[in-house]
């Protein structure tokens, strides 16, 4: 079965809300033998990485830059994950409320960095989260259905 990982800090409960209906979207797709995996960005491990066939990151944007959860997310799996999840799918979603600049070049330059190939378009939006809850749920869908592919 084809496994979905979502790793996401979603510290408010609008991106909480962001959060959730991703793995809406992404539950979609379970009836198609794809398990979604949901992991906090501090709790989740290398061996998730790991396990997974693609994966779908969320973060806020603080101080121009992704969370301090995901970036230790990235930093503590990086040496034991980079090679083996070369070519794997992800996508990603950020939310802040005036810029989302710096964090986008950093997840950029994060999952290249990975080897990581983009399978859907991000969600990347500043401003009210309500507006942008189909979009989430379509990317979690998208991504989830890249697997049964």
């Amino acid at each position: 079965m084809a496994r979905l990982l979502i790793v996401h800090h979603s510290p408010t409960p609008q991106v909480a809300e962001l959060a959730a209906a991703v793995l809406r979207g992404a539950h979609t797709a379970s009836s198609e033998g794809v398990e979604v995996i949901e992991r906090a960005a501090l709790e989740a491990m290398a061996t998730d990485l790991l396990d997974a066939h693609a994966v779908i990151f969320g973060t806020t944007a603080n101080f121009g830059y992704i969370s301090g959860a995901l970036k230790h997310f990235f930093d503590t799996t990086y040496t034991d994950t980079h090679e083996a999840t070369r070519g794997r799918a992800f996508s990603y979603w950020i939310h802040r409320s005036h810029d989302t600049t710096g964090a986008e070049r950093a997840m950029q330059s994060i999952t290249t960095g990975y080897g990581l190939r983009l399978a859907a378009d991000p969600v990347v939006f500043t401003g009210d989260v309500g507006e942008h809850l189909t979009r989430a749920e379509e990317l979690g869908a998208s991504v989830a259905w890249s697997l049964t592919l």
